[in-house]
């Protein structure tokens, strides 16, 4: 599968901290790739800067062969609709409905009519499990369903990619359950996906391959099949809580 993001010598620092030394990575097109580290090496900052909203200091990020890093807000846009970003807390509007959340992102960036406007965000809604909740306010919904909205909405522009922030942090089963075979279904429709996640899991059900921050770089990325036969693999290490 050709690369359809690649990350080259991507460096990050805050103040005096440098969360990114040396990062290598490339996403294949159509695959889910986890990302997976210890707490405080960077794995939603990395994610944060697929899309702009960090900008490395040093480095290219090239989606599509694009380097996105040279970018200003304005031509970031269509990026943004390419790639598309399931923050970790759902970050629904308080004030807007479940419809209106969904409604936003056509209304600034389709010419799509009233109606179907409506016709795309209640497929949508039914397709989540969410139908009948249009007209609820994001504080009414369950954490798992808050999950599912913004798994929704970033979906609405019908983007290439996914970036998935801790989708599965904090839901019961049942919730982590449907999120995760969102993510499956998703992935057969050719959707491109990178799941940042502690619940090994869900990593290992979802994702072709697997890449290990450390150290401010990617300690290690394989295949998920390669990791499962192999006990002594560092990803198994940390899955079973032998790597901090």
């Amino acid at each position: 599968m050709p690369a359809l993001i690649e990350i080259q010598n991507f460096e990050k620092s805050f103040g005096t901290k440098k969360v990114h030394e040396d990062i290598n990575l490339d996403i294949r097109q159509g695959e889910c790739l986890g990302l997976i580290g210890g707490s405080g090496t960077g794995k939603s900052v990395l994610l944060r800067s697929l899309i702009g909203l960090e900008r490395p200091d040093r480095g290219q990020i090239l989606v599509d062969g694009i380097d996105i890093t040279k970018l200003t807000e304005k031509e970031l846009i269509p990026v943004r609709k390419r790639v598309a970003y399931a923050f970790q807390g759902g970050a629904l509007f308080d004030s807007m409905t479940v419809f209106e959340n969904l409604a936003y992102p056509l209304r600034a960036h389709t010419d799509l009519t009233p109606r179907q406007i409506s016709e795309k965000v209640m497929k949508l809604l039914s397709d989540f499990g969410l139908a009948g909740n249009d007209k609820l306010l994001p504080a009414s919904l369950s954490g798992g369903m808050q999950k599912r909205v913004g798994l929704a909405r970033a979906m609405i522009l019908n983007p290439d990619v996914i970036l998935y922030d801790e989708p599965t942090a904090g839901l019961d089963p049942f919730n982590t359950t449907k999120i995760q075979d969102m993510i499956l279904r998703l992935k057969q429709m050719g959707k491109t996906g990178i799941l940042v996640t502690h619940d090994m899991p869900v990593a290992f059900k979802v994702c072709d391959r697997i890449a290990m921050l450390e150290n401010g770089r990617i300690g290690v990325v394989d295949t998920v099949e390669t990791i499962l036969k192999n006990q002594d693999h560092p990803i198994m290490h940390f899955a079973h809580g032998e790597v901090a």
